[in-house]
């Protein structure tokens, strides 16, 4: 095994054992809840902006090593963003975890979202990896519905 991967796995179960902004949170602008029925894994995710920047973002819920990691490191990652910049994290997030890679490295940079690369040889995984971020698109557009991955 590469050090690198032995980081990421490091990294992975460093934040789903001890997850970041693992909290509800008072006076949210939003939340949505999500689901993947294939693993069991939930979470509701709260999200309060001020103006078009996500100032706070935290979760609650049970889930995956994968699917609790993938929380952890997005509401850290996201906290000061724009809608903009969280979408396109989204896509570049995406893309990573489905093998798809970014076209010619344009992008925002992933930061410790880079650990979720080898998710890609596990397809079974990436519905794991990507609920939070499924979850997230419909607190933003504020949806009340809940987001499965089925």
């Amino acid at each position: 095994m590469s050090d690198l991967r032995a980081l990421y796995q490091e990294v992975i179960l460093d934040h789903s054992k001890r997850p970041h902004n693992f909290r509800s949170m008072d006076g949210p602008t939003s939340k949505a809840q999500g689901y993947n029925p294939l693993c069991g894994d939930k979470v509701m995710l709260y999200v309060r902006l001020e103006g078009d920047r996500i100032a706070d973002i935290s979760f609650q819920g049970s889930g995956c090593a994968i699917s609790t990691a993938s929380a952890s490191i997005l509401t850290e990652t996201l906290k000061g963003k724009t809608r903009a910049e969280a979408a396109a994290l989204f896509t570049r997030f995406h893309d990573l975890v489905t093998g798809k890679g970014q076209q010619n490295g344009k992008g925002p940079e992933l930061g410790k979202l880079a650990v979720f690369s080898g998710v890609s040889e596990f397809p079974v995984r990436v519905k794991c990896a990507t609920l939070v971020w499924h979850t997230l698109r419909s607190a933003l557009g504020e949806s009340e519905e809940v987001v499965s991955t089925e």
